[in-house]
C-alpha cells in the first residue's frame, strides 16, 4: 500500500469551530485532515467525520500514541487508532515521532527522543507493531524541540532516514518545527532535508509559531510567517510537489483565513508544477 493517497494539493487541518460550516457550505479543499483521539469515541464526532470523509480525502493525524517512548505503544489507544482506520479507511496517517510514556507514567506533552541506536531499535520495533496492527504504512512527524540530548549520535534526518529503511513507513516533513529548531537550536535545515529519502515524503505541514523570550514557540497559533514560506518554497522546488497541509490549533481564525492560507500554499505548489489542479 501507498504511503499516503492523498492528493499533491493544500489541504486544511480541520478543527471543531468549523466542522458544521465545512459540512453546510462545503467549500473547496483539497482534503483535511484531523486528530485521531478526537473521533475514538465514536457518537456524533465519528458521524460527523464520515460525512467529511464522503467529501474531502481525508489524514488522520494522531498525537498520543508516543512511539519514541521506550515502552511499546499502549494496547488500549492502538486498538481505538485501528478501530478509527478501518471505519474510515483515510488517504493517510500519521504520529508524532516523539517520547510521552514510561512503564508507569503518561505526559501529555510530545517530547523528543535521544537520536541514538537504541532509540532507533526501539522506535522502529514500535513502528513496526503500529503497522501491523493498522496494516498500512504511516507517516512519522519530525517535532520542534526546545533542548538537545547529549550524546546524539546522528542528527534528525539522518535517524528519520533509518527509520524508514528498517520499517517502511513515510515522513511528515513539518517545515514550521524544522525552522523552529533551526533558530532555537541551530539545527541545519539543510542537511535534515538533505538525509530524507524523497520517495518517503508523503506530507508537509505548515502553521504559524509564537515568540516568547527570544524562544521560538510552536503554537500554531499565528499565519505561516515569510521565512517558513520561504523554505517551503525551496523544499518544494527540491523535493517536488507533495501534499501540504495549514495547521491551526489555538486562536483558530474564521475558515476563511485558513483557505487563505491553503491557497497561499497551492500557488507555491503551481510555480513550478502547472499540471496542479487548484
Amino acid at each position: 500500500m501507498s504511503l499516503s493517497r492523498l492528493p499533491r494539493c493544500a489541504g486544511i487541518g480541520l478543527r471543531a469551530p468549523h466542522y458544521q460550516q465545512v459540512l453546510q457550505q462545503q467549500p473547496e479543499l483539497g482534503w483535511v485532515e484531523v486528530h485521531s483521539e478526537n473521533f475514538f469515541d465514536g457518537g456524533q464526532p465519528l458521524a460527523m467525520l464520515h460525512r467529511v470523509a464522503e467529501r474531502y480525502p481525508l489524514s488522520l493525524h494522531g498525537v498520543g500514541l508516543g512511539l519514541g517512548s521506550p515502552q511499546r505503544p499502549e494496547a488500549g489507544h492502538l486498538a481505538s487508532l485501528q478501530r478509527l482506520v478501518d471505519a474510515l479507511e483515510p488517504a493517510a496517517v500519521s504520529e508524532h515521532l516523539c517520547l510521552n510514556h514510561s512503564a508507569t507514567r503518561f505526559v501529555n506533552d510530545l517530547l523528543p527522543l535521544p537520536y541514538t541506536r537504541d532509540a532507533l531499535d526501539a522506535v522502529s520495533a514500535h513502528v513496526a507493531e503500529t503497522q501491523d496492527a493498522l496494516r498500512r504504512p504511516i507517516l512519522l512527524e519530525n517535532l520542534s524541540s526546545y533542548v538537545e540530548y547529549p550524546g546524539n549520535e546522528m542528527h534528525e534526518g539522518e535517524f528519520l532516514a533509518e527509520l524508514v529503511r528498517r520499517t517502511g513507513c513515510g515522513i511528515l516533513l513539518d517545515l514550521n518545527n524544522l525552522y523552529v529548531n533551526q533558530v532555537n537550536l541551530g539545527t541545519d535545515v539543510d542537511a535534515v532535508i538533505a538525509a530524507l529519502p524523497p520517495e518517503a515524503i508523503g506530507e508537509i505541514h505548515l502553521a504559524g509559531y509564537s515568540e516568547r523570550d527570544g524562544l521560538l514557540v510552536d503554537t500554531h497559533s499565528q499565519p505561516v510567517y515569510a521565512a517558513v514560506w520561504q523554505l517551503y518554497r525551496t523544499t518544494i522546488a527540491r523535493l517536488g510537489p507533495r501534499p501540504t497541509l495549514i495547521e491551526w490549533d489555538i486562536d483558530i481564525p474564521p475558515l476563511d483565513v485558513l483557505c487563505g492560507e491553503a491557497a497561499k500554499a497551492q500557488a507555491i505548489l503551481q510555480e513550478r508544477h502547472h499540471d496542479l489542479v487548484d
